[in-house]
């Protein structure tokens, strides 16, 4: 088939380069973000997907909004006969939907109806889900409830950071991905409809989500903080400042200290919670690099009583 690829960030390149590697379709061109600032210097740049697709000598199209009649003319004049669909970062319009004749297919990072939205891996970690994986569907108006073409399952392992997660779905999905475009091609295919029950919401997590509540169980921090890693990042207040969480590790048999208390040895840093503490391992103290929680409580000389979340 004729392929028109919609993505923008990191994760959504391996399905890219699955698609093009595949020898079967053709990508024609890829629809993208428009260049955002970025770094110190805020300069423009362009997107993970752009720049991989400038690389293979591939179109690339940057419509401020799909609803672009300029962008819309050069779709319908490419004539894809499917747009498959990865974290693009914009809501499609039906005019645009209509445009391939086998419509847009989206590979999502959970088990629809599981998840649906912008955070679903984030959601799923700080659910405490022991599977999760990821699906392709045919995209229609609402949100992320089109019919079903396949799945492919992943463990979440205790330690999975969010950003450890989307990683190992992003290459799963790729293959997902391309088998999905064969089997539309081919006829042997067909979408199936998402059970009404069993829906769940994903929506994107914000900077207050991502605090931490010393009160709650050590499993329930011990999530945030692995769910939220590495974006937004899950913070906690120490001396009036924001401290970044970067990673951290339940310790049942220490559950002697209050929500929220600080106790110090040579080499660990323990906090109190709701439940029994957690170590913590790395954090981010603001206008600075991570550091080993271990370091940074030696250089802030924590003092008998302290706590964070104050």
């Amino acid at each position: 088939m004729k392929l028109v690829f919609a993505g923008t960030p990191e994760v959504a390149v391996p399905a890219l380069d699955a698609l093009i590697a595949s020898g079967r379709h053709e990508v024609a061109a890829v629809v993208t973000r428009p260049d955002a600032p970025a770094g110190r210097g805020r300069r423009l740049v362009a997107s993970p997907v752009a720049e991989r697709a400038a690389e293979a000598g591939i179109e690339v199209l940057k419509p401020a909004r799909p609803r672009d009649e300029e962008f819309l003319a050069r779709l319908r004049e490419i004539g894809p006969d499917c747009c498959p669909v990865v974290a693009y970062g914009a809501l499609l319009p039906r005019v645009a939907l209509d445009v391939p004749a086998h419509g847009w297919v989206n590979l999502h990072f959970s088990l629809l109806p599981a998840w649906r939205g912008a955070a679903p891996v984030q959601h799923a970690v700080m659910a405490g889900d022991e599977i999760t994986g990821a699906s392709t569907f045919l995209i229609e108006e609402g949100l992320d409830s089109g019919p079903v073409y396949g799945t492919v399952t992943e463990e979440v392992r205790p330690t999975d950071t969010s950003g450890d997660l989307l990683t190992r779905l992003a290459f799963a999905g790729s293959g997902l991905l391309l088998a999905t475009m064969d089997g539309i091609e081919d006829g042997t295919l067909k979408a199936v409809p998402q059970p009404a029950d069993g829906v769940t919401l994903a929506p994107k997590i914000s900077v207050e989500n991502a605090h931490v509540d010393w009160s709650a169980p050590a499993l329930r921090v011990d999530r945030v903080v692995r769910g939220c890693t590495p974006a937004p990042g899950a913070w906690t207040v120490f001396r009036g400042e924001r401290l970044k969480l970067v990673q951290a590790a339940p310790v049942p048999e220490r559950a002697d200290l209050a929500p929220g208390e600080l106790s110090v040895g040579k080499n660990n840093v323990y906090v109190g919670t709701g439940s029994y503490a957690v170590e913590l391992l790395w954090v981010q103290a603001q206008g600075k690099k991570p550091m080993r929680a271990a370091d940074w409580a030696r250089g802030v000389r924590i003092s008998s009583g302290e706590a964070l979340g104050v």
